[in-house]
């Protein structure tokens, strides 16, 4: 047998010898092989290991948060900065606009979350700029020029990383998203009263377990609104990490006294159509109170969807929010506004905004829209009903 063997092994190397288009083929064959092999082996990865190999042979990054973030872009971006640190690679968390809410602003305070404000393309602290909680670069002179490394988010959009995109628009989070990244790593949550060094292996650490949860129960309402099962999946990870009592500081921070009052006028104010209900809230001086005003009228008895508008400085915002499966309610606000020049609206189905810009009118005045606010409230109305 071993002599057949041999002969047949010596017969092999005399006909690649005689030919030697069969040997470039067997060749090329073997490095396919090999090239399939090491995709196979890198596709196989969790979409957490992938992620972090790629921020591995980066020097720096720039982890970019949509304008005037929310609690959910804070904790994508510290946990994105947990994970690029891990492997030694430089991260610096930037944004636009403001961080105005109350809990926003408490988020940032009791974690201690340093973030680096920016009005130019110019200001982007890396070349390598990644995306968390929005997929398309925006509020920035420049914005349009920039083309992200990677985009972590799980909003509808268009937008897309060069070498990333991870976008999932059935998450309530994108902190879900980065907590399973965490998880496909293999790291442990360190327990709040636990010092690093007694958790062996990869770790998550206590200010970015406790971020990432509350992200997700403040997108999606506690986990009661747009909440999927990877989300509660997410949640339980993260729980062994969490510093109750710092998030319990961000959840309930002090309330200002115009939420409160512009939560009064929505209430009072508010129109009921069947189970709709549209509350002109009048001029604020903070927008982030409209949408705290929708979370408490949507919680209204025999209310099924909601939409506040109030105005600043000529724009009029606008915030929607639905437990009602008839209203996709980033469909309906999109649809009411679809007619009306300098205006943008959309979301999710449980939860939505938008923004008109000041109207030019016949007679050149910014001032006065060109349409009536109780014209509006009818489209609002229609486009909840499906007829717009």
């Amino acid at each position: 047998m071993a002599q057949v063997s041999t002969r047949a092994i010596q017969a092999g190397w005399d006909a690649l010898a005689a030919n030697p288009r069969l040997v470039v083929a067997v060749a090329g064959g073997a490095l396919a092989l090999v090239a399939a092999l090491a995709l196979y082996r890198r596709l196989r990865r969790a979409p957490g290991e992938r992620f972090r190999a790629l921020l591995a042979g980066r020097e720096s990054i720039s982890v970019l948060l949509h304008p005037n973030p929310d609690g959910d872009a804070m904790a994508a971006g510290i946990a994105v900065a947990e994970l690029a640190e891990s492997v030694d690679t430089d991260a610096v968390i930037q944004y636009t606009g403001q961080v105005r809410r109350q809990e926003n602003r408490a988020f940032r305070t009791v974690l201690d979350v340093e973030l680096d404000r920016i009005d130019h393309v110019s200001d982007l602290a890396a070349e390598a700029v990644v995306l968390v909680d929005h997929n398309a670069p925006r509020g920035f002179a420049g914005a349009d020029g920039v083309l992200p490394f990677a985009v972590v988010d799980h909003h509808p959009g268009e937008g897309g990383g060069e070498a990333y995109t991870d976008v999932r628009t059935d998450y309530g989070a994108s902190a879900s998203i980065l907590a399973e990244y965490f998880r496909d790593t293999g790291a442990t949550p360190i327990p709040p009263d636990a010092h690093e060094t007694e958790v062996t292996g990869a770790t998550l650490s206590t200010r970015t377990a406790t971020g990432l949860l509350y992200g997700i129960i403040s997108d999606t309402n506690r986990l009661t609104r747009g909440a999927a099962a990877a989300d509660f999946a997410a949640g339980a990870y993260l729980q062994p990490g969490v510093d109750e009592d710092n998030l319990e500081r961000i959840a309930d921070p002090a309330v200002s006294t115009e939420a409160l009052d512009v939560k009064a006028r929505a209430i009072a104010g508010r129109e009921v159509r069947g189970s709709f209900a549209v509350s002109d809230v009048g001029r604020v001086s903070s927008v982030d109170a409209i949408p705290q005003a929708a979370d408490e009228l949507v919680g209204l008895e025999g209310v099924t969807a909601v939409v506040v508008l109030g105005e600043r400085e000529g724009t009029i915002h606008l915030s929607g929010r639905s437990r009602d499966d008839r209203v996709h309610m980033g469909r309906a606000l999109e649809a009411a506004v679809s007619d009306v020049n300098d205006a943008s609206a959309g979301g999710h189905a449980r939860m939505g905004g938008g923004q008109i810009g000041p109207q030019v009118t016949a007679d050149g005045s910014e001032d006065v829209p060109v349409f009536g606010r109780e014209e509006l409230i009818d489209w609002l109305f229609d486009a909840m009903d499906g007829e717009r």
